[in-house]
């Protein structure tokens, strides 16, 4: 299983969700290839938020990534391309027709796993914490909360998809 997670800078959101997802597979020896990356250039070849990496570090996690942008090839290696809004969706949607029939990738939003949590994207902690002008960690570490439910019931799913042998229905807009 191949997992591209995306956010629109890959400084937040997709690195946090990779990180998570790795350790989980680590864990569950699971063997899955777990990416990251944005759809802007603005942090290609940069290290993620330092907030992001404060977040991780105190749950016990930490990353090797460097800021890359989602590319035309990620839709023909990845079988899950899973981002974190309604508007990364939208543009995936849209590379993902650029690729045409070589698309393997299923688009999903990571949000759609948080189950009746009320919240139907999970917000961009850079521009929660920065509008709130105290730079702070509370942002950071609801979307590490929010994030890490959604990969737990991620692997689930994907796990009983697998096993009984069916697809279930695109989470696509």
């Amino acid at each position: 299983m191949n997992i591209l997670f995306v956010c629109l800078g890959n400084t937040c959101r997709s690195p946090m969700a990779e990180a998570i997802m790795r350790d989980l597979c680590d864990e569950l020896e699971l063997g899955w290839l777990i990416d990251s990356a944005g759809l802007r250039s603005w942090n290609v070849g940069r290290r993620p938020d330092d907030r992001c990496l404060k977040v991780l570090e105190e749950n016990g996690l930490s990353t090797k990534h460097y800021g890359r942008m989602v590319n035309l090839d990620d839709f023909r290696t990845f079988d899950y391309i899973v981002c974190m809004d309604e508007t990364n969706a939208s543009e995936l949607q849209a590379m993902s027709e650029m690729v045409g029939r070589k698309c393997k990738a299923r688009i999903e939003q990571l949000a759609t796993y948080l189950h009746n949590d009320g919240e139907d994207m999970i917000k961009d902690p850079f521009f929660v914490s920065t509008a709130k002008k105290t730079r702070g960690l509370n942002g950071f570490r609801c979307a590490f909360n929010q994030i890490s439910r959604c990969c737990r019931t991620f692997i689930k799913q994907v796990q009983h998809r697998e096993i009984h042998g069916f697809s279930m229905p695109l989470v696509q807009n």
